[in-house]
């Protein structure tokens, strides 16, 4: 048997304790991991549509007939392998079985090597259907997330990567990145291509809410907990259970609840404010911070302990101006976004326009390029900061380009404070005819330093 196999598990259904026990003798001696259920109902629990598994049920008994539970566990996934066990030659309900979805239909008087057989095939089509399902969803998840995280730098090809990595691994993790390079849109889209998906996704910015809220926010609070805590409240950690937790800022949580989060965060356990009774939560909490949790924890302003248990993973986001290169898809793909929101006329960006874009600073990140793409669809001058200028409204085309083009040298040097082997390659041009172009133009860098 596969090791794969030996991973997975049988589920053995039947009201006989002595053919329980004989089938889990001889299913686990092959070494297959093995339940045996008395109850349909309780065994019924541990399918679901992710399960590596297969089932054995008998077809008479007491407390639920066999037909009436393959049709229970054929609605969670009509692929789940039931194979219906009896002890008497029933060919009718063989037949009704089969054609109800059933995997295969044995004898419990059958050669006890045949029953391995059969379960071993179902296992190999549970394997096999699993596997389909993964490679579907990660050709699905790839192109979707292809639309929420935009760029074609080396560096983004790599965070789309790791993101559905750690999608499928039900770890806390922490996000790291300047303002605007997109937590949250991290964060979402490991929610979204995670099994917790269709479970909530539940944000809160740590920075945002004050030290007397915040702790109320997080863990809720029961009536009477505290003047005008009229009636009981579910916080945000109780609400997202079965989800995930999005904490952003986490570096400006207080320290007394970062004590209690990694309470929650060990035990899974919480209690809201007034209240003493423990509640159990299932939650996924993705951390993002604007300052290295390492760092702060050295210098005691953020709990070291905490800082572990949430580092079990951690993603690195770049800033736009280490990306450069995906600045003119960025601001299409924004502008394009923008023109439909408002319900305006799509229209291509200029080539140079996105050029001298692609020659500035962005403190912002892709937040501050999405605000200019904006502005831009809408038919607003951009942000004097940018230094862009538009082109003489006269002129033949030689005087227009020659417009254009001191423009952006002249943007690409201020941008890069006179520095001229940083300029040039920002311009994608050697040293040599960017001096000349400068000359030209009469540029001087030390007007830029």
């Amino acid at each position: 048997m596969s090791s794969a196999m030996a991973n997975g598990q049988v589920i053995v259904i039947d009201d006989e304790a002595i053919v329980r026990e004989s089938m889990t003798q001889t299913l686990e001696l092959e070494g297959y991991t093995t339940s045996a259920y008395e109850d349909p109902l309780e065994a019924i629990k541990h399918c679901a549509r992710d399960w590596l598994g297969v089932v054995i049920c008998d077809v008479r008994m007491d407390i639920m007939n066999g037909l009436e539970v393959l049709e229970k566990i054929l609605e969670i996934d009509p692929e789940i392998p039931v194979i219906m066990f009896s002890g008497h030659s029933d060919i009718a309900i063989a037949i009704k079985a089969i054609r109800q979805g059933a995997y295969d239909f044995l004898e419990k008087t059958d050669d006890p090597q045949h029953h391995l057989n059969t379960v071993e095939r179902a296992f190999k089509k549970r394997e096999l259907v699993l596997e389909n399902r993964r490679l579907r969803e990660a050709i699905k998840g790839q192109d979707e997330i292809d639309k929420r995280l935009v760029g074609q730098t080396d560096v983004m090809v790599r965070l789309r990567e790791t993101v559905l990595q750690l999608a499928q691994v039900d770890v806390d993790l922490i996000i790291n990145g300047e303002t605007g390079t997109g937590k949250e849109v991290v964060a979402k889209c490991l929610h979204d291509f995670s099994s917790r998906k269709d479970k909530p996704f539940v944000a809160l910015n740590c920075g945002a809410v004050t030290e007397s809220v915040i702790e109320s926010e997080l863990f809720g609070h029961e009536a009477g907990a505290f003047t005008g805590a009229n009636k009981k409240r579910i916080g945000k950690l109780e609400y997202a259970s079965g989800g995930t937790l999005f904490l952003d800022e986490i570096e400006s949580m207080p320290a007394s609840l970062q004590v209690r989060l990694l309470r929650v965060l060990q035990e899974r356990v919480l209690q809201r404010l007034g209240g003493n009774a423990d509640i159990n939560v299932d939650i996924r909490v993705v951390a993002a911070s604007k300052e290295d949790l390492r760092e702060a924890a050295d210098r005691g302003t953020f709990r070291e302990d905490l800082y572990y248990r949430l580092n079990v993973a951690s993603i690195d986001l770049p800033s736009l101006n280490q990306r450069k290169d995906d600045i003119p898809l960025l601001f299409s793909h924004f502008a394009e976004q923008a023109c439909q929101r408002f319900n305006r006329e799509s229209k291509p960006v200029p080539d140079l326009l996105l050029q001298q874009l692609s020659t500035q600073s962005w403190p912002g990140n892709v937040r501050e390029l999405r605000n200019a793409a904006e502005r831009w669809a809408l038919g607003l001058p951009l942000d004097s900061k940018l230094n862009i200028t538009e082109a003489p409204k006269a002129g033949n085309l030689d005087e227009l380009v020659e417009s254009y083009e001191r423009e952006i040298i002249f943007s690409a040097l201020k941008a890069n404070n006179g520095q001229i082997e940083q300029t040039a390659q920002a311009l994608g041009i050697p040293r040599k005819k960017l001096y000349l172009r400068m000359k030209k133009y009469d540029l001087d860098r030390k007007d830029f330093t």
